[in-house]
């Protein structure tokens, strides 16, 4: 008898095959002596949609509202069915006596599996195996401690509550908005607050008002004093007290009241979980959430080098200690060869600071794996974000920093000055970094301090202005970070959720920026407010958590969101509100002949349809990587066929066979298969969710 291994995609199936000993391929499993390991393509399997419950939910109508389903269906996914029927197949072989789930370790993961299995039809064992990592090593030990299937109940009833709740809130609400202001608005228990909190800090920033502030510095033993108020606060927000002040300190000498020095030690920064790593990736390279967790998973998946990225932890087992060093030697490469060298020669030993068993759920952080890193087979991206994880976790074992810190006091006729100094003594974990950050009064020796209670001449005090600022927009990295703490989504969503806002059209960018659209102000006006409240989608992940653990009962919380949703679709109904469209063009649709509206998608602008049911968009242009050769921003394709060209925001205009013709002068030629394959995705595109396709294509040549 054999087993049958169910992996989530075939590259992780293919590794789990070759280490089993698997060699006998075929279009859909690859099978063995002792094991058959097949792949989901993902999902293959999920909840019907409305229309199969039943002829009156095939038009959009407010009086079938809310829809709640008796018993729930599930449905086998179009595109990927014949793989379905494979995995079925096999699930039903006579020679196949349990199932192994190798989906991905999570929540998420877990429902794939269980969905495929529950559509199937299985009545045989089942078997987990959950591993941080897809090394040969990390694949041997998962299957030499396989755990039962049913150990994993309440994390499949989490997932499977996750998913009831939002098809009942989301496509119940979605459907109502719709139908009432007849225009495309989705809603959803994630999405609707995170647009709500993007609003709010529009709204602060439009209420803004800047204030002056002045402040005093006075140069003293070759040294900057700044003067301080009682409270410690450096700014004066009336001239003419800061007038005051300054004559004061004019002319005088100053008295030295105390001296203080002492020795700091800093330690490392914490390991990454994914959304800390995603937050840093984007404020370093302007990697966008969903970027950095794509470029995660190739380092997971397709390279090994690193270990399982959607965790919230930032902690490692107790049991993991044994592992560090080899980890460490699997990562001495390259420009980490000196600092994996000095720690290979200590005895490496686990840490309160980042060992800490309670605080790890599901996954622990974000480290190397034990495999050989072959940095020339990843892409310069993939590059970086490797090199962001390997620093940290070498940083991590590495000895604190010390510092010599030192703090001196003074004052002029009454008034309160001071003045600090660093001294780096040992530099530690900052070694590992190449580019260390200077840190504010950094000094190179230890000056001669002065003497408490004497008095000491002065320079002439420097006046200072400065200007309070508004809070600033979120980026993706900040907006993915304050989900996070507010609790909207996990670590596995919040990038979708992001992307969806986009091209739903909520949201926009302006450079970096994250800007709410009309239509995403109009849509939080209509939606009940209760949706729009970060508490409440946090209170149900703690829900859902408390479910996966067993500490709450699924059926209860399901009965709430369906009270939830009636309520919520109550609200809908008897509201009053209009929607208007403003961005409303001369153009009419071809498919339809209503006109067309003006949106700007997150990668470039777009012609869409007014009326939800036709659905036509069309590109009209797109940001590309191509660098602007009068001030180097990046440009804007714009155009069809021949008359395709690029704009730049200073002016700068450049047709496709100029700068075909200039890549050709400059030796970085973009080939023409690239340029034509581009060109065919262009109206594909149009049709389907926006993604960067030029972007994709010029990525592979120094522009």
């Amino acid at each position: 008898m054999k087993q049958l291994v169910l992996a989530e995609k075939p590259s992780v199936a293919r590794d789990i095959a070759r280490v089993l000993g698997c060699h006998n391929k075929t279009k859909s499993y690859i099978e063995g002596k002792n094991y058959v390991v097949t792949w989901a393509l993902g999902h293959l399997v999920s909840l019907a949609d409305p229309e199969q419950y039943g002829k009156e939910y095939k038009t959009w109508n407010m009086d079938t509202l809310p829809m709640m389903p008796k018993q729930w269906k599930l449905t086998v996914l179009r595109k990927t069915s014949g793989q379905f029927q494979a995995v079925k197949k096999l699930i039903h072989r006579n020679d196949i006596s349990g199932i192994i789930i190798a989906t991905d370790a999570g929540r998420e993961g877990e429902l794939v599996a269980r969905w495929i299995l529950q559509m199937a039809g299985n009545k045989k064992p089942l078997y987990r195996l959950w591993i941080s990592s897809v090394t040969d090593k990390a694949i041997k030990d998962g299957f030499a401690h396989l755990k039962k299937g049913q150990d994993y109940d309440n994390l499949y009833r989490a997932a499977r509550s996750r998913a009831e709740a939002d098809w009942l809130v989301g496509i119940n609400a979605t459907r109502a908005l719709t139908c009432k202001y007849n225009a495309q608005l989705s809603c959803g228990r994630v999405q609707t607050p995170t647009l709500a909190m993007i609003a709010e800090r529009e709204e602060e920033i439009r209420k803004f008002r800047p204030e002056k502030y002045y402040g005093w510095k006075v140069p003293a033993l070759g040294m900057s004093f700044v003067w301080e108020g009682k409270n410690g606060n450096q700014r004066i927000f009336k001239k003419e007290t800061a007038q005051a002040v300054g004559k004061k300190l004019k002319g005088q000498n100053i008295t030295i009241t105390k001296v203080q020095r002492r020795e700091k030690k800093s330690y490392a920064p914490e390991l990454y979980d994914l959304t800390t790593l995603q937050k840093e990736a984007s404020k370093r390279y302007g990697f966008s959430p969903k970027q950095t967790l794509n470029l995660m998973q190739s380092l997971y998946e397709h390279h090994k080098v690193l270990t399982y990225p959607r965790t919230d932890s930032r902690y490692l087992t107790s049991d993991m200690t044994d592992t560090l060093k080899d980890r460490i030697r699997a990562s001495s490469v390259g420009p980490y060869k000196k600092t994996t060298a000095l720690l290979l020669r200590k005895d490496i030993k686990g840490s309160g600071r980042f060992v800490n068993d309670k605080k790890v759920s599901d996954h622990h952080a974000i480290i190397p794996t034990e495999q050989s890193v072959r940095l020339t087979e990843m892409s310069a991206d993939e590059r970086k974000i490797y090199d962001m994880v390997v620093r940290r976790f070498l940083a991590v074992l590495m000895d604190p920093s010390v510092s010599e810190q030192i703090q001196i006091q003074g004052e002029i006729s009454g008034e309160h000055l001071r003045t600090r100094a660093v001294l780096q003594k040992k530099a530690g974990w900052k070694d590992a970094y190449e580019e260390q950050e200077q840190e504010e009064n950094m000094i190179t020796h230890l000056p001669e301090l002065p003497e408490e209670g004497r008095q000491y001449v002065c320079g002439s005090p420097v006046i200072t202005e400065g200007e309070t600022k508004a809070p600033g927009r979120y980026t993706e990295g900040t907006l993915i970070d304050q989900m996070d703490k507010k609790g909207l989504g996990t670590v596995a969503t919040r990038a979708d959720i992001i992307d969806k806002l986009f091209r739903s059209y909520l949201l926009e960018k302006d450079g970096n920026e994250i800007k709410i659209t009309s239509k995403g102000k109009q849509l939080l006006d209509l939606v009940p407010a209760d949706l729009k409240k970060a508490e409440l989608t946090a209170d149900w992940e703690k829900k859902l958590t408390a479910i996966s653990r067993g500490k709450q009962n699924d059926q209860k919380f399901m009965k709430e969101i369906r009270n939830y949703t009636q309520a919520l679709i109550q609200d809908i109904k008897s509201a009053d509100g209009t929607f208007r469209h403003d961005n409303i063009t001369r153009q009419k649709c071809p498919e339809c002949g209503k006109f067309l509206l003006s949106v700007n998608g997150k990668h470039g602008r777009l012609l869409v349809c007014q009326d939800r049911n036709c659905g036509y968009k069309k590109t009209v242009s797109r940001l590309t990587n191509a660098r602007c050769p009068v001030c180097h921003k990046k440009m804007e394709l714009v155009g069809e066929g021949e008359n395709q060209k690029f704009v730049c925001s200073c002016g700068h205009k450049e047709k496709m066979s100029a700068f075909k013709a200039r890549k050709e002068k400059e030796g970085n030629a973009m080939s023409r298969k690239e340029v034509n394959r581009y060109l065919k995705k262009q109206q594909k595109e149009a049709e389907a969710p926006i993604n960067n396709a030029f972007a994709e294509a010029l990525s592979k040549i120094k522009l």
